[in-house]
């Protein structure tokens, strides 16, 4: 049932097919050292990965040695990758194109835009949604990303505080002297993005909260509160993530529990989701499998890809997302193509994966010699859980197929189970 719950929880795009979008045990502990030898000749790949850039293969804007040691493995002589790659990130304040050029400088080797998925990438899917007005939240390039992903009407808090700056009111310093005449000639907000964490918390999360509460008209007020309350899209639930620091550092996960928190205590229910983008959603390794196939029916590949490798350094995010993707596929192989999803159906193509093998790296988030993920720390009687609240605790999920020390040992290992020449 826990891996019912969160299935469910991840959101849905009613009405949409997935041929339009075309957009062993886990070791814990120490972290083995491997080496392999080369098994057969290469062929055709019927495999794909799924890898995860921060604590994967990089940390800040440091490249990772061994991710550098992996793509000399998985680029050939003439620069191309050998097997189909998709980088599947939570960061989301920054444009794809600058992502992969990124990528490109501190790998060595051409990524293409469309080998980055970052995690609100899947909201392209929720055209619904595309032509309303929506309040953004975030930073960096966010007008532009909102618009990449076809909205085409956004308002940013800084420009709601602008058309009413008694709003904004924690900050002395950004208080209004003069008290301004309220505006009666602001459009209506019909619903609110959260593509990343916000540099002022508190100004976002007031500004939020009061659009949520007088359903969209943030000058005015209203009697009761509106309930169900506009829709809501949100993307990246990581809690944590790890940079240069040697502690992880908050992500935009710890944002939403903060917003979540403070709309339940003010009204006495619960923040819903239209969509919850972002590792480990069911619907953003759907949207890196159309693209790993795309990838591989570019290349002329013509053989299915059967398998993915999903590499990460997050228990919670990469291996719980990879896990749940997995366990989808088995219940999709199992029960047929249509599955209910909340608010609506995930009308899923046929589609030739058979499984998603999850890899936990120890170059970010995890770490082998600290407290087990599903155990209690010394003190108390559960585990702590970073995942949203919208997914269930299953320690099953949290236990990868595999641990490795670091990416370039991840890349060895799947070559190894595939027979491929290192």
């Amino acid at each position: 049932m826990a891996v019912l719950r969160s299935l469910a929880a991840v959101g849905s795009v009613p009405g949409l097919w997935w041929g339009a979008a075309r957009a062993a045990a886990g070791l814990r502990g120490r972290c083995p050292r491997r080496g392999y030898a080369a098994d057969s000749a290469q062929s055709a790949p019927t495999f794909g990965f799924l890898l995860d850039i921060d604590g994967v293969l990089v940390r800040g804007h440091r490249v990772i040695p061994a991710a550098l040691e992996a793509f000399r493995r998985l680029v050939n002589s003439h620069g191309q990758l050998r097997v189909p790659v998709v980088f599947v990130t939570n960061a989301g304040n920054i444009l794809q194109q600058s992502k992969a050029q990124e990528l490109s400088a501190l790998l060595g080797f051409k990524v293409e835009p469309d080998q980055v998925i970052l995690s609100h990438s899947p909201m392209k899917l929720f055209s619904q949604y595309h032509n309303k007005r929506m309040l953004v939240s975030g930073q960096g390039p966010l007008v532009e990303n909102a618009r990449v992903l076809g909205f085409e009407n956004v308002v940013t808090v800084d420009e709601l505080r602008m058309a009413f700056p008694v709003l904004d009111m924690v900050d002395l310093q950004r208080r209004p002297k003069t008290t301004p005449l309220l505006r009666n000639d602001f459009p209506a907000i019909e619903g609110v993005l959260l593509l990343g964490e916000p540099i002022r918390w508190e100004t976002s999360l007031q500004l939020i909260m009061d659009v949520l509460l007088s359903n969209g008209n943030p000058g005015t007020g209203l009697a009761t509160f509106p309930y169900p309350h506009l829709p809501v899209l949100a993307s990246n639930m990581d809690l944590l993530w790890m940079a240069e620091a040697r502690m992880p550092r908050f992500g935009h996960g710890t944002f939403l529990l903060c917003l979540e928190t403070i709309y339940r205590k003010m009204t006495g229910k619960e923040l819903r989701y239209e969509g919850l983008m972002g590792k480990p959603s069911v619907l953003t390794y759907q949207y890196a499998e159309d693209l790993i196939r795309l990838q591989a029916e570019r290349r002329g590949w013509v053989a299915p890809i059967r398998k993915l490798y999903a590499i990460g350094d997050n228990p919670m995010s990469d291996v719980y997302g990879a896990n749940l993707f997995h366990k989808y596929l088995q219940m999709v192989k199992h029960d047929g193509a249509e599955k209910q999803g909340a608010g609506g159906l995930w009308r899923q193509r046929p589609s030739a994966t058979q499984s998603c093998a999850s890899i936990l790296v120890c170059t970010g988030v995890y770490n082998p010699k600290g407290p087990e993920p599903t155990q209690p720390v010394q003190g108390a009687e559960e585990a702590p859980f970073h995942g949203h609240r919208d997914f269930s605790f299953s320690p099953g999920l949290m236990e990868a197929s595999h641990i490795v020390n670091d990416v370039n040992e991840a890349v060895q290992l799947v070559f190894h189970k595939e027979g491929w020449i290192l």
